[in-house]
């Protein structure tokens, strides 16, 4: 089974949640030279049941052979085709606080195929600095700018209060997929793939899992 051929049926969210962590592993031991691995080594490595490896993985076709296991090279290569990870995206950063800061340079120096073509900040202090390869505007460049880069994703970082407009902005100029850092849930069109990133949500499960200890 090809990865385009996995559009015609549903994969759970929970199996595309877990196909980055299972890239990132194989990623390092691509780094430790390790050519092959079994389903048993890669539980062992990566916390999941052997039977959920090879159950998420058969969703796509498998990838392993028997009596070999994983072939780490080609794996990490289908699961990052599967990812969409075999392409470029062009990137805006709305929000250049601090959050913003980090999110560019985090992106810019960790994520290949993702690349920063504009930044956009209320400040007109910040207007004509510029971020590497990419310009720091004020956002009333944004729709034109979005329109005229066919721009794929918006990484949002602006106060709670601005989110939804801002979302709409660079929805309504074409963007197809958002990554919301800031704390509302937007209400976007269909069309328009948002990921929600609420690091107090996070941080709150941690404070759980560390109360039920005690």
């Amino acid at each position: 089974m090809s990865a385009g051929s996995t559009k015609e049926k549903q994969i759970s969210k929970a199996v595309i949640k877990r196909l980055p962590r299972y890239r990132r592993y194989l990623g390092e031991l691509q780094k430790r030279g390790i050519e092959k691995i079994s389903s048993k080594d890669l539980s062992e490595l990566i916390g999941y049941t052997a039977s959920q490896i090879r159950q998420d993985l058969n969703n796509f076709g498998g990838f392993g052979q028997q009596g070999y296991g994983y072939s780490v090279n080609y794996l990490y290569d289908e699961i990052g085709s599967i990812l969409g990870l075999d392409k470029e995206y062009k990137i805006v950063i709305v929000g250049y606080g601090r959050l913003g800061q980090a999110m560019a340079s985090y992106i810019s120096n960790n994520e290949s195929n993702f690349k920063i073509v504009g930044i956009f900040d209320v400040r007109q202090i910040i207007q004509d600095v510029e971020f590497k390869d990419a310009q720091v505007m004020t956002c009333a460049n944004l729709a034109g700018f979005v329109k005229h880069e066919n721009v794929d994703i918006a990484v949002i970082t602006v106060p709670a209060e601005k989110a939804q407009i801002v979302a709409d902005t660079v929805s309504e100029a074409g963007i197809k997929g958002v990554w919301n850092f800031t704390t509302v849930d937007l209400d976007l069109p269909e069309d328009v793939v948002v990921e929600n990133v609420h690091i107090s949500d996070s941080l709150h499960a941690l404070a759980y899992y560390m109360h039920d200890e005690l």
